[in-house]
Parts: C-alpha cells; structure tokens; sequence
C-alpha cells in the first residue's frame, strides 16, 4: 500500500524523456537526405513508407525501453548474458560499422548545415560538429542524464520547428498524400530510398539505447512501480514517436510539394536553395537551423548509444575520446576526401538499415522470453509483429543487393 502511495505521488509526466532522446536518431541528417531526395525524386509515392516505418518504430522502442525496466539489463548487455565470447566480438563488430555510418550521416549533416548557415568549409563543419557532440557528452557525464534529456528534447523542438514551419507556408494536396499511403514502388532506385528511409527511422544505435536509458533513468523496478513505468513508456514513445513522426513527413512533404521535378535538389545544398526559391530565405533559414540542430543533437546521442554498446558487449569501459574518436574519424575522412556529402547520407541510411535485423532479432527474442521476462514477456502477437519487422526489413535488404548487381 505504501509502495502505490509512493507510485502516484510523483506526476507520471516528469518520467518522460527517454523516448525523447532515443527519438533524435529517428529526426537526424540521414533522414533529411532521404526523406528530401523520396519527395523530390518521386513526388508523395513513398509516403506510406514515412508511417510504417514509424509504427515499426514505436513497437521496437517501446520494446527496448520494456527490456531495460524488466530486466535491469541494456539490450547489449543482455546480448552479451547470451552469448559466447567470439559471437559477443563479432556481434560488436557489426555494431561498431552501423555506428559509422550513423556518425557519418549526423557529422556530415552538421557540417552541411554549417556550410549553409556560415559558409565554412565542410571539414572545419565537422570538427566543429564533433567538437559539440563531446560537449553535449560532456553534460550528461557531469549533471546526469535528466538534464541531458532536457537539453537533447530542446533541440528536438528546434528540429520540428525547423521542418514544420515550410509545411504550413505551402500546403500539399490532401488528394496526392492520401494516395501516397498505397503502398507501391516505381523501380529500383525508388526502394534504395525505401530503404534509406527505413534505415533512417528504425534505427539499430537507437534500439540499443533505449534499453539502458530508461533503465539508467527508472532503475530496475518491480511490482506497481513496474505497471507504472510501463504505463508512463508507452506514452513516453508514442508522443515521441508522434514528434519524429511528424517531422519526417513534414521533410518528404515539403520536397513533393515544392521540389518534384527540379533538376538541382540531387543533394542538400541544392533542396535548400530550392526551398529558399520556392518558399523564401526565412523559410531556407529555419530549414538551415533545423538541420544544425539535428546533426548536433544526433551525434551526440550517437555517441552515447556507441558507448552503452561497446561497454555492453565488451564489458569493459573505454574512454569516452577514444570511443568518440572511432566513429569521428571515418565521417571526417568522408568529408576530407570530397566525397559527394549528400549521397553519403543517403548510402549511410541504407548501411544501418543492414545493422537492424542484428538489433530487432535479439530483441525480440529476448522480450519473447518468459523466464528472462517473467510475466511482462511479448504476447504472441506483439512477438509474431516484431518478427514481421524483422523479416520485412530483411528481405528488402536482399531485394536491395539483388537490384544493386544486376542493375
């Protein structure tokens, strides 16, 4: 009795935010590429990919941040219970690629977004980048994970503001957006895009991370607090979800409204030069802005989740400049050598979507478990659901490959 007492006390609303921070994966750089170059490319075709790759998305976060409340464990250390030393190192490996192209995605989009604003070179972008990501870092090691919440769901609302302020100023038509809810694809570079937006919204980093931010956050409960912290998760990752959700279509949107059929928005710089013709400099500036935050805020998530997976699957903790530097590396390298910066992202997008199937398959497996779980185990449903994830995920990636050779 006096455990309920201590349960309703506390306003369910101040357990929100780590549905918040994970949900920066699903908002950053990656997805402006992918979602600008669908909307341009193929007008409202792939809208319909936008809302299942958020539902699936819910599901998996929701499935994570469950684990993390159950069982006490991070999904990496949890895969790590299970698994023999080799697999554990090999599972890292594939782990620690997907992370590269994460951080590939968010540095490069940080720096183009630099470039756009102040015109710096992109190299000098992306230290800069870089730099802020391990001060963001830097937060969340010194005054705790709330305030880092608080600091990554600012930016996030920066995000939105960003991209959904274009939406209002030219809205598309509800006829062509209804008809982009078909599901339907229009050769073999219209799924290259599918899937880059699949990458981009169901993210693997972010699968790995919800598990142990919520566990670091609520701690591993039990008994009402239990139902509770469930209860208040849900909430937490469908309003979330709902944020990312929106914006994501907010991006496609505004490139099949006003930058379908343009010969010039191939990359960033060219759909925000676009959107500055077609919807004016205000408009082109808050675009600018939405992106800087969203490479900012990302990166540093990204490190965090690159972090939780090495110290899980390892067991062991390194430095966080090391780890930091493992990942930055690559992206600036990427940036040093001229590599057409756009195309990067979206190439990066369909790379992490290869890394899902090793995220969702452990997870759940393990959420699927009833002497892992107990009574919270997935019911059939939920469980048959996620496997359908899983294997739909996976045979577009085939699908992929298949078209990518023989094209």
């Amino acid at each position: 009795m006096l455990e309920d007492t201590k349960v309703r006390a506390r306003p369910s609303w101040l357990l929100l935010g780590p549905a918040f921070v994970a949900a920066i994966a699903y908002v950053d750089p990656g997805n402006v590429a992918a979602n600008v170059s669908a909307g341009a490319q193929y007008g409202f075709l792939l809208v319909w990919v936008i809302v299942v790759a958020n539902v699936m998305a819910g599901l998996v976060q929701y499935l994570s941040a469950k684990l993390g409340l159950v069982t006490g464990r991070s999904l990496p250390e949890a895969v790590a219970d299970h698994t023999r030393t080799p697999t554990r190192v090999a599972f890292w490996l594939q782990a620690e690629l997907v992370a590269m192209a994460t951080d590939l995605a968010e540095v490069v989009g940080g720096a183009i977004a630099l470039y756009l604003l102040f015109d710096l070179p992109l190299l000098v972008g992306g230290l800069i980048t870089g730099v802020v990501s391990l001060l963001l870092l830097a937060v969340q090691n010194r005054r705790g994970q709330r305030v880092f919440e608080r600091v990554i769901t600012g930016l996030l609302m920066v995000i939105a503001i960003g991209f959904l302020t274009s939406l209002f100023v030219k809205t598309p038509p509800a006829a062509a957006v209804a008809d982009g809810l078909i599901p339907r694809f229009d050769g073999a570079e219209s799924i290259l895009l599918a899937t880059a937006m699949l990458g981009a919204t169901v993210m693997p980093h972010a699968v790995y991370l919800h598990s142990g931010l919520a566990r670091d956050r609520h701690g591993h409960a039990e008994g009402p607090r239990l139902r509770m912290l469930l209860r208040v998760t849900r909430f937490d990752v469908g309003l979330a979800m709902l944020v990312a959700g929106a914006v994501n279509m907010a991006m496609l949107l505004v490139a099949a409204t006003n930058l379908q059929g343009r010969g010039d928005t191939d990359s960033i710089e060219g759909a925000h030069a676009a959107v500055s013709d077609a919807l004016g400099p205000t408009v082109a500036l808050l675009f600018a802005i939405g992106l800087l935050a969203s490479g900012l805020a990302s990166t540093s998530v990204g490190a965090y989740a690159g972090a939780m997976i090495m110290q899980g699957l390892l067991k062991k903790s390194y430095p966080l400049l090391l780890r930091r530097l493992v990942t930055l590396v690559p992206a600036l390298l990427v940036l040093a050598i001229g590599v057409d910066p756009s195309r990067a992202l979206v190439l990066s997008q369909v790379v992490l979507s290869f890394g899902i199937p090793f995220a969702l398959i452990p997870l759940v497996r393990l959420t699927s478990d009833k002497a892992l779980m107990g009574g919270d185990a997935n019911h059939r449903v939920t469980t048959a659901f996620g496997w359908g994830v899983a294997g739909l995920i996976s045979v577009l990636n085939v699908v992929l490959i298949y078209l990518t050779v023989n094209g």
